[in-house]
């Protein structure tokens, strides 16, 4: 395994310390030159790792002044609901404007990466099979709320417009109007939300201390054949949002 970047490791021990109160929200951090020389590494390492909890919105710079501790934030609801599913635009920044907040992501897309015992099952594929892998980072007010994995089967998509889901004409509206767009009809979502500790990676990524309680939501969508043609992991921070189901109900 590799060993975590130095900036890393400081932006969590900087983390911790805010989490456990040793400093308080207001509170103005030491010197870059004190916290590097306490921790043993250069004036360089502790301005990443500040500028990262200043993107996460742990931290605020002020010109002139310094460092500071920022106020705590109200935590994010995200409601999962079939009416989220929008005829245009995306579900993410339906759900943000429903909030008032400016919903926006960041993405990495791998194509043609073989799928693990797992994602197969999930996709009623063979073990192996190539899929389009793409990974989220979920911003709301530039503030990092949610983290997805994406995977849907190749050879669904394999020549058409929609292959990339953040390129092409139908980039970032979503699975089930992106499907729509090559004559597949999404009839319905599974989701299964389970309570589990954060990885390093995702607690780097989401602002929060290493092995915070999160919500991995697992999610699949299905054609109107039964055909599964995306599954995803969701990343959700306890601390950050609070996940509400709207149930419709029929007369």
């Amino acid at each position: 395994m590799l060993e975590q970047p130095p900036y890393l490791r400081v932006a969590d021990e900087l983390r911790r310390r805010i989490t456990e109160h040793v400093w308080e929200p207001g509170d103005r951090l030491p010197s870059r030159a004190q916290i590097g020389q306490e921790l043993g590494v250069g004036e360089n390492v502790i301005r990443r790792a500040q500028e990262l909890l200043i993107s996460q919105g742990l931290l605020e710079g002020r010109a002139g002044s310094g460092t500071y501790v920022a106020e705590p934030q109200q935590r994010v609801r995200i409601v999962r609901s079939s009416a989220r599913e929008q005829p245009t635009g995306s579900p993410f920044r339906a759900d943000m404007k429903a909030v008032g907040k400016l919903g926006d992501w960041e993405s990495r897309t791998d194509a043609k990466v073989p799928a693990s015992v797992d994602i197969a099952a999930r996709l009623g594929i063979d073990e192996g099979a190539l899929c389009v892998r793409t990974s989220y980072e979920f911003l709301a007010a530039g503030r990092p709320v949610q983290l997805s994995t994406s995977w849907e089967p190749y050879d669904l998509t394999a020549g058409t417009l929609i292959v990339l889901p953040e390129g092409g004409p139908h980039a970032g509206a979503g699975v089930v109007n992106r499907m729509a767009a090559i004559g597949i009809t999404v009839s319905h979502a599974v989701e299964q939300p389970e309570p589990r500790q954060a990885t390093a990676e995702e607690a780097s990524l989401l602002g929060i201390q290493k092995a915070a309680l999160v919500t991995n939501i697992r999610r699949t969508y299905y054609s109107d054949q039964g055909r599964p043609v995306e599954t995803a992991d969701i990343v959700v921070p306890v601390a950050h949002c609070e996940i509400v189901y709207e149930i419709p109900i029929s007369h």
